[in-house]
């Protein structure tokens, strides 16, 4: 794990994946898949909770990840797309979210609310419990905290 400080608080926090807007989830897939070679690791749908679909992909070769996100029209995450603004969010491993947002909240950094369906949607009592929450960057680009039950699941580079 890596080590890493916000303020004067020492947590365990790495950059562990980018999330890219897509129009179109099927095309995007081919794209990254069949002409760059990247292998789809999960696929979760999160339309019930306003959302739509996420598909994480592994470079098999560095264990790099991009998780391509597609909303559809009347997703509360739609907008206007602009091409070369489809970043959607960069993803942070963090040990405790919620001491996390405490102290970027002391800093001054903007949490962003997320229905509790894509932010808790598993019970802590389940194996594959996990926590996500959201804040901006000083341009207002999102960035994902998340932590899971089992940390060992969080970055695994030889698979997920």
């Amino acid at each position: 794990m890596a080590f890493s400080t916000i303020g004067s608080f020492p947590t365990t926090m790495y950059l562990s994946y980018v999330g890219l807007r897509v129009t179109n989830l099927e095309r995007s897939l081919r794209f990254y898949t069949d002409l760059f070679g990247l292998k789809e690791i999960m696929r979760a749908d999160v339309s019930d909770a306003g959302g739509g679909t996420a598909v994480l992909l592994r470079d098999p070769a560095s264990g790099q990840r991009l998780e391509l996100d597609y909303y559809p029209k009347g997703s509360v995450y739609s907008g206007p797309y602009v091409p070369g603004e489809g970043l959607d969010h960069v993803a942070f491993y963090v040990d405790d979210v919620p001491s996390t947002l405490r102290k970027l909240a002391a800093h001054g950094i903007e949490r962003i609310p997320v229905d509790p369906k894509v932010a808790e949607p598993r019970p802590r009592s389940a194996p594959d419990w996990f926590l996500v929450q959201y804040v901006k960057d000083p341009d207002g680009n999102w960035v994902e905290l998340y932590q899971y039950k089992d940390a060992r699941r969080a970055y695994d580079p030889d698979g997920w």
